[in-house]
């Protein structure tokens, strides 16, 4: 039997970790299919397309013209599309699917979090709890934010530029992974005293959780999003035990 494909919905370390693993694994040949939000994004192993499906119309059309013989659905935990698309395209076509789901970060008895269902409700309470937050969310969330902007400050940090911010509003433009040392830096330069993230888990971001744990900040935490019924896991180890059944 030939290498079979298995395409890798992408866009995080995880996927990347699946592709590089998997790379070693002559029965499997894989496609990453990134998004194309992140104008430089990470090489991959394997094959690596870039640009959405067009919806589910279009993924289905791409799975029934490539017949992988499995799709690991390794997106961002707060992809909202994807996962549901990707659920729906594979059971129409009776391709096996995984959800590849990294674990949220777990709470530590020092840790002041305050957990909220989504960014809306997150704008309503932020100026509860500091006069200065540091926004990582992404930019999905940064206009219903800016509205906050003349009743504290807001500190954005993404990896793509953000075009037409008000005056005041400060934009620091990184990629991940952050260390301990320059998170803690990064607080202490702007005077941060309420940090916004997403309860995205993975190691990549837990810095600034560990930061804001160290200097006593609250954390305003978005809740993950719902995900469609189906086989998961949490990491790579998982996907290859699963990939492995569907060879067997």
């Amino acid at each position: 039997m030939g290498a079979r494909l298995v395409l890798i919905l992408g866009g995080t370390a995880e996927a990347a970790g699946l592709a590089a693993a998997l790379a070693d694994r002559p029965s499997w040949w894989t496609v990453t299919s990134l998004a194309g939000r992140t104008s430089e994004p990470r090489p991959v192993a394997g094959e690596l397309r870039q640009g959405g499906f067009g919806g589910v119309a279009g993924l289905t059309a791409w799975l029934a013209a490539e017949r992988p013989a499995a799709v690991v659905d390794a997106t961002h935990p707060f992809a909202r599309q994807m996962p549901w698309h990707a659920a729906e395209a594979c059971a129409a076509l009776g391709i096996p699917r995984l959800r590849l789901l990294r674990p949220s970060w777990q709470r530590a008895g020092e840790d002041r979090w305050v957990e909220v269902a989504d960014a809306a409700e997150a704008v309503r309470i932020l100026p509860n709890f500091g006069k200065t937050a540091l926004l990582t969310t992404g930019q999905e969330e940064v206009k219903l934010f800016l509205q906050l902007h003349q009743r504290m400050r807001l500190v954005l940090r993404s990896i793509e530029p953000i075009p037409d911010l008000p005056l005041g509003v400060v934009h620091v433009q990184a990629r991940p992974p952050f260390t301990l040392e320059t998170e803690s830096v990064l607080l202490a330069r702007y005077g941060v005293d309420v940090l916004v993230s997403k309860a995205a888990g993975g190691a990549a971001g837990q810095a600034k959780i560990l930061a804001a744990r160290a200097r006593d900040i609250p954390v305003v935490l978005l809740a993950r999003p719902p995900q469609p019924e189906g086989p998961c896991c949490g990491g790579v180890a998982g996907a290859l035990a699963w990939l492995a059944q569907q060879g067997s």
